[in-house]
Formats: structure tokens, C-alpha cells, sequence
């Protein structure tokens, strides 16, 4: 056995055994650390299978805001008197063949693929020219498939509106009682003084390399998200009423900015979310840019929750 394969091995291991554990374990907050452990635990498996791209948007998106989203949920609930209703022996039965023919299905499609299994990679790569980008991921996601990416942009906004419905009508306009602000002179202020510059330069740089390496919108959008709410728990940075013009642009902006770029195609290339010639990688990045900007947004809103304070007279 070499050393990679006992590596992949163990890892393997390690991942069932963390997802066993978090689906086990009866109490929230160790159930959400479990959640975490086990996404950063699938971004080492895709940085095994050099799928480099899906292993930063699993650790910044799947394990991170994700893990931080819910984090919150089970502060939110952890006073809850409410007792969760027990399940009976049948339900519970019913549910662990149920999630048993799932596993066997996808069991089933992984060894059951032909020789060689079928894939559109060599298409993708054969065109990599005719869009202008280096990096097939980001063809796929702006180019070949930019209706669905758009959609999972517009998706968000409705998440974080249906997130804004939950607040009170007396607190609608005001912003999202987040923490409380530790202690100006303690190691968290420090950090949220040092960390945001670092990390403002390495999102503009993943934003700008995702286009020929791996990278992207996603990723740096997180990393944006990650820097401004340690800025907020650090008390150096108010969260934002709902109700400010300007949040509310940023938010919409990305979407509208990937809109009229569609709309556009229309008249320059003849279809919709198509790129002239030319001027497609310059395009891609443009509303990389700008979609960076509003998904970092939404995801910080996201994370802090409906408002629970009035808004500021």
C-alpha cells in the first residue's frame, strides 16, 4: 500500500466518521462543530481529486458561512422551552431505509459508470478560447451555464428576504442585534484591526486569478464576508440598518449588473447571456467584480439575521 493510497484511506474513514457523529450526536452546537469539521474535511477530499476550485467554495461556502449560519440558528434556539416531538420506532425505521436506498443508489452510479465515464470536459476545454478565461470552472459558471449562476445570485436575495420577513414589524428598518462589543483593548480587536487588510488583498486576488486559475467570485466573496463580520464582532464596525439605501444597492447590484449583461447579449451576440467577441473575459470579470461585492453583502446579512433592533431615528 503506498502512501497516498493509505492517505485517501484514512480520510475516507475519518469523513464517515464525522458525518456519523454529527447525525448522532443530540445536541445542537456539537452537532453544527461536527457539520464544520466534516466540510473541511470535503475540502481536503476535492483538493485530493485536484478539483482545487470546489475545495475553496466547500471550506469558504459549505464549511464556513454555512457553519456560521448555523451556529447562530442554534444560539438563537439554544433557550427554546419547546421539547422536540419523539419519534416513533416506524418513522425512525422508515427513515434509515429511506436514507439507506439513497446511499445504495449513488453507491450504484458511481460503479456502474461505462468506460470511460461520460463527460463534457474535453467540450468545455476545446472552448476555453472562443470565451477568453483560462480556467474552465469559471467558463462553466459565466459562460457556458451563466443562466444558472445567475439564478443561485437571484436565490440569494430571496434567501435573505425571506431571512428580513422573520423580524418584527416594529423592528423592520433597523438592523441585526449581532454581539455584544468585547473589549476595545482585547485579542479579538486586534485581529479584526490586522486580519481585514490581509484578507481584502487575498479576495481581490483570488477574484482576479479565478478566471485562468483556480478561484472565483464565490470564493473572494467570502473571504470579503468573513472580513467585514470579524470587523462587526470586534465591535470596530456597526452592523447596517436594512432600511440604507446604499446596503440595499450593493445587494441588488451584482444581480442587476449580471441582468443587463444578459440583456445586452441580445443586441451585440444574439442570444441572452452571450459575450461578443472579444470582450467576453473582460465581461466575465466585470460582473465578477460586482457580483463579488453583493454576494459578500448578502452573506454577512445573512449570517447576522433578521433585525432585531428599531431602527435609528
Amino acid at each position: 500500500m503506498t502512501v497516498s493510497l493509505g492517505l485517501d484511506i484514512g480520510l475516507a474513514i475519518l469523513v464517515l466518521s464525522v458525518a456519523v457523529w454529527t447525525i448522532a450526536v443530540r445536541e445542537a452546537f456539537a452537532s453544527v462543530v461536527g457539520f464544520v469539521v466534516y466540510g473541511l474535511l470535503l475540502a481536503l477530499v476535492w483538493v485530493r481529486l485536484w478539483a482545487i476550485d470546489i475545495a475553496l467554495t466547500e471550506a469558504a461556502i459549505g464549511s464556513g458561512v454555512t457553519g456560521a449560519l448555523l451556529l447562530g440558528a442554534a444560539s438563537r434556539t439554544r433557550h427554546a422551552k419547546a421539547e422536540p416531538e419523539a419519534l416513533t420506532l416506524i418513522v425512525r425505521l422508515a427513515v434509515a431505509v429511506f436514507c439507506a436506498l439513497i446511499t445504495a443508489g449513488l453507491a450504484a452510479i458511481v460503479f456502474l459508470l461505462p468506460e470511460p465515464a461520460p463527460t463534457l470536459a474535453p467540450d468545455a476545454a476545446a472552448n476555453l478560447s472562443t470565451v477568453g478565461v483560462g480556467n474552465p470552472i469559471t467558463a462553466v459558471l459565466l459562460a457556458y451555464r451563466a443562466f444558472d449562476t445567475f439564478l443561485e445570485k437571484v436565490v440569494l436575495l430571496f434567501a435573505l428576504i425571506g431571512v428580513w420577513s422573520l423580524a418584527a414589524d416594529r423592528n423592520w428598518g433597523g438592523a441585526p442585534a449581532l454581539w455584544q462589543s468585547p473589549d476595545r483593548n482585547g485579542p479579538l480587536t486586534f485581529l479584526g484591526q490586522i486580519l481585514p487588510p490581509v484578507g481584502v488583498v487575498v479576495a481581490i486576488y483570488m477574484l482576479w486569478t479565478g478566471a485562468d486559475h483556480p478561484g472565483g467570485a464565490f470564493q473572494a466573496s467570502a473571504m470579503l464576508a468573513a472580513m467585514w463580520m470579524l470587523t462587526m464582532i470586534a465591535g470596530l464596525t456597526h452592523v447596517p440598518r436594512i432600511s440604507s439605501t446604499g446596503l440595499r444597492f450593493t445587494l441588488v447590484v451584482g444581480a442587476a449588473a449580471f441582468l443587463l449583461a444578459g440583456l445586452a447579449g441580445f443586441y451585440f451576440a444574439g442570444a441572452f447571456l452571450a459575450y461578443p467577441p472579444g470582450y467576453s473575459k473582460a465581461l466575465i470579470i466585470a460582473i465578477e467584480v460586482v457580483m463579488t461585492i453583493s454576494v459578500a453583502g448578502t452573506l454577512v446579512l445573512l449570517v447576522a439575521g433578521p433585525p432585531e433592533r428599531g431602527e435609528r431615528p
